[in-house]
């Protein structure tokens, strides 16, 4: 048995590990509320501009009417060849099994398609890591450097998430479709309603199919033991579980599209959607980065909590082997006196 000065050392050191998870936690919970708030801030111009582009494909020929064949090149379907795949993890670790669940995810999609040659954009310190360990780093439109390469790595951008981040890597994308360099992409992240409801997604955003409607190539939703760890540490922070009610805020927007109005365009219908439908690759970006924030920042606050109740019960344990071996060492000192006394 370890003597009590080991112990106390021991104890001492576990306070102060919990000190700093408790600590963490608190700041991921304060940090969830404030992506809580930019993700349901930016809900209204996403709403709004998929309710543009809604009324513009009925007023619009997208389509050649002797053909049949899309005119605008992001909604040009052909056979997958080359995939573009954008994978988007954390920036730290701390997490629990969020970035972990992440790469798992994208591993089981490379692996879903044998024999196509897929370009990876890294969003994400992590998926970083992992994906540059693996696989070369090569540039789309030059020679390949393997079936699987890594085309753009984007670090620092989850910290705080800009718009201008996601613009820049959708036009990077929508120029690599329109290009003729990639035949679809696929977005990989952390979708974020609430505490309690998350899930991994891939979505497939190019081509561009009906627009206002999510395609999920895969969905992974949370188990119940994991919904359980989210509520608690929830109560723990004072974090809500339920998402925002914006039903009035969605049937607003939605008025825009369905609307039978004539409305009168600046531009030409057909211009305006083709200066348009880039915009909301851009928009669905930013989506799923905000989305993936909030997301990382409720993972981490839970395996905070769970690091903390677990420095309280090693704290309890500790104390208890040190309780008994204080007694037992008080017993040996009596019963040396006791044994001494005896002797005279």
């Amino acid at each position: 048995m370890a003597n009590l000065l080991d112990i106390r050392r021991r104890i001492r050191s576990v306070k102060n590990t919990r000190q700093i998870t408790k600590a963490m936690q608190m700041v991921s919970a304060a940090k969830l509320r404030r992506a809580q708030e930019r993700a349901l801030a930016a809900r209204p111009y996403a709403q709004m501009l998929t309710s543009v582009l809604k009324s513009l494909v009925s007023r619009a020929e997208i389509y050649d009417p002797n053909t049949g064949e899309a005119r605008h090149p992001l909604l040009i379907r052909r056979e997958e060849n080359n995939i573009t795949l954008i994978v988007v993890s954390g920036e730290k670790g701390l997490a629990g099994a969020f970035n972990a669940n992440i790469l798992k995810a994208a591993w089981s999609f490379i692996a879903s398609k044998p024999g196509k040659n897929i370009d990876i954009i890294a969003v994400g310190r992590k998926a970083r890591e992992y994906f540059r360990r693996r696989y070369p780093s090569g540039k789309q439109g030059e020679e390949r450097r393997g079936q699987i390469q890594v085309v753009a790595e984007y670090v620092g951008l989850l910290n705080r998430v800009q718009p201008a981040s996601a613009r820049e890597i959708g036009q990077f994308v929508v120029d690599s479709y329109s290009n003729g360099e990639t035949d679809a992409v696929y977005l990989l992240y952390n979708e974020f309603k609430s505490v309690i409801s998350q899930r991994l997604v891939v979505d497939h955003i190019l081509p561009v199919g009906r627009i206002g409607h999510e395609i999920h190539e895969v969905t992974e939703e949370l188990s119940e033991e994991q919904r359980k760890h989210h509520i608690e540490a929830a109560k723990h922070t004072g974090v809500g579980v339920r998402p925002a009610d914006t039903r009035e805020m969605d049937q607003r927007a939605a008025t825009f599209g369905a609307a039978r109005v004539d409305y009168i365009y600046e531009e030409d219908p057909a211009e305006l959607f083709a200066r348009l439908l880039p915009r909301y690759v851009g928009v669905q970006l930013y989506r799923a980065m905000l989305e993936s924030e909030a997301a990382e920042h409720a993972a981490r606050m839970t395996a905070m909590d769970s690091a903390t109740n677990n420095a309280a019960d090693m704290i309890d344990a500790l104390t208890l082997a040190m309780n008994r071996a204080r007694q037992a060492k008080i017993t040996r000192e009596i019963i040396e006196i006791v044994s001494g006394a005896a002797a005279l």
